[in-house]
């Protein structure tokens, strides 16, 4: 075993202390396996053979941090030198079959490693001083690592039966370890398994399964999990509703894209296309303090815009016509979808403020680009959807570029090559008139106190007039050309200035 994997001298302090105490202890599970993998890891587990926390607290002591106790979970974590590192007792589980809480004995390393979900999981190496650096693998996790295998330690039906949400941790980790040179597949017993144990996904929490779904929704190539899913029957009891994407509807010899595959394709374009861009520094994300907007470049996946990728044609199915002159159509699909996204949002219990908002965004202004790409390409017209996206104007660009897909190579060219025109065009607009996060110049307290009125529909009225005539191109983007404009439309309206 190459000792560089434990270069990290809190291991040498860990050693020091299980020794002073008297007890064993191992880093255990995704540090070891990332370190076999070549990946950098984030943080450490540590299981000891004994209590947790008071191992924890001695450990605290010698490298003066401060301790977090978990007590219901059995559980302390410290951070060292940037690194999470969370101590936990060795232990044995039971599951009732109503809950995925388990009956926690103490236990040996051996115990603990059994309870793991996975045998890549379930590798240690030892902090003891007899053995310093040796690999613990009793179920072959390093032969599993070599071969791209997902496998349980122990029988899979008792593991996914007795904990459910190993069933999509093992989707999970197929799509996070998978790449273009060597993929991870869940062996056929386990997802046979899966299979079978699909509807016990009813007893998790849906603030669970979204912890998931995030993680999948993040990884290089998120259609992976989706299709695994879906092959597995787990879909209708996460998302049913992007499962009525699926299938052709055939009539009068003409048939319709398939649109789950492609929402699929869709969400691994935004992947790769985000990933691009954030290498380069060209995507930045917003947060609106006191009213001004504080930008950051964006250094990790926006998980968000990935959701906006999933949900951008779940209008779909609902809008779905045939007409024997046209065709297919889904007209109004983003507007359907768009008034789903909170529906969908909420049965899943994820959050219904601004990530809701975004996403609802995304999948209603989603098909406007295209049609900027297919007509004439006006100020006018990029300047309104550059007021309608705001900030989020650079991700729904990317979404809609991500959304070209089709078997005809040449097609797909001249659709984003028409795209780069329109992104160009957007950068004149910007330059010139400053329209991104636009506020009209003209205040509805402005106006009346300018001519001493009360609030009324005048004002509204007016203001949109003012909004309207700048995004057409109409009146400059500036405040004394739109109070020019105010006081033309209120004297024909019948008012004069008191000021």
């Amino acid at each position: 075993m190459n000792k560089c994997y434990l270069n990290n001298p809190i291991f040498e302090i860990v050693s020091d202390v299980a020794a002073r105490e008297g007890v064993r202890a191992f880093v255990i599970g995704g540090y070891v396996r990332d370190c076999f993998l070549g990946r950098s890891s984030k943080d450490i587990d540590i299981v000891v053979e004994g209590s947790g926390p008071a191992f924890a607290r001695a450990v605290a002591k010698v490298v003066h941090s401060k301790v977090s106790i978990f007590e219901s979970y059995g559980t302390a974590m410290l951070r060292y030198k940037g690194t999470e590192v969370e101590f936990v007792g060795a232990r044995k589980e039971s599951y009732t079959r109503d809950s995925r809480n388990p009956i926690v004995e103490n236990g040996t390393l051996r115990d603990d490693q059994e309870r793991r979900d996975f045998t890549i999981n379930a590798m240690a190496f030892s902090l003891n001083k007899e053995d310093y650096g040796a690999l613990v693998d009793p179920f072959g996790g390093i032969e599993d690592l070599e071969k791209g295998i997902i496998r349980t330690p122990m029988d899979p039906d008792k593991t996914f039966d007795d904990d459910p949400l190993r069933m999509l941790r093992a989707v999970r980790f197929a799509t996070k370890l998978s790449t273009w040179e060597k993929y991870f597949n869940i062996t056929p017993e386990c997802f046979d398994s899966i299979r079978r144990n699909a509807y016990r996904l009813e007893i998790l929490t849906k603030e669970r399964i979204v912890e998931e779904l995030n993680k999948i929704l993040v990884t290089d190539h998120p259609s992976m999990g989706f299709f695994l899913m879906d092959r597995a029957g787990m879909l209708q009891y996460i998302l049913p509703d992007l499962l009525k994407l699926k299938g052709v509807q055939m009539q009068e010899g003409r048939a319709h894209k398939e649109n789950f595959a492609h929402t699929l394709q869709v969400v691994d374009n935004v992947a790769e296309a985000e990933i691009e861009a954030i290498s380069q520094g060209l995507l930045h994300d917003y947060e609106d303090v006191g009213n001004q907007f504080k930008e950051t470049v964006r250094t990790q996946p926006n998980v968000w815009l990935r959701w906006a990728a999933l949900l951008h044609d779940i209008g779909k199915p609902a809008s779905k016509h045939f007409d024997p002159v046209i065709g297919w159509s889904f007209h109004g699909h983003d507007v359907i979808g768009s008034k789903m996204v909170p529906k969908i949002f909420k049965s899943l219990k994820m959050p219904l403020n601004e990530k809701m908002k975004y996403v609802q965004k995304l999948v209603f202004l989603h098909s406007r680009p295209q049609t900027l790409v297919t007509e004439e390409v006006t100020d006018s017209a990029v300047r309104r959807l550059m007021f309608d996206a705001g900030n989020d104007i650079d991700d729904l660009m990317l979404l809609c570029k991500a959304d070209i897909t089709s078997k005809n190579e040449r097609r797909v060219e001249v659709l984003k090559s028409n795209f780069d025109l329109v992104i160009g065009k957007m950068k004149e607009v910007e330059e010139k008139d400053a329209i991104r996060n636009w506020k009209n110049p003209i205040t509805g307290d402005y106006i009346m106190e300018l001519y001493a009125i009360e609030p009324s529909r005048i004002l509204g009225d007016t203001k949109e007039k003012i909004k309207e005539a700048i995004l057409n191109g109409e009146c400059e983007n500036s405040f004394e050309a739109a109070d020019a404009l105010l006081r033309r439309l209120m004297a024909d309206a019948g008012y004069t200035p008191v000021k």
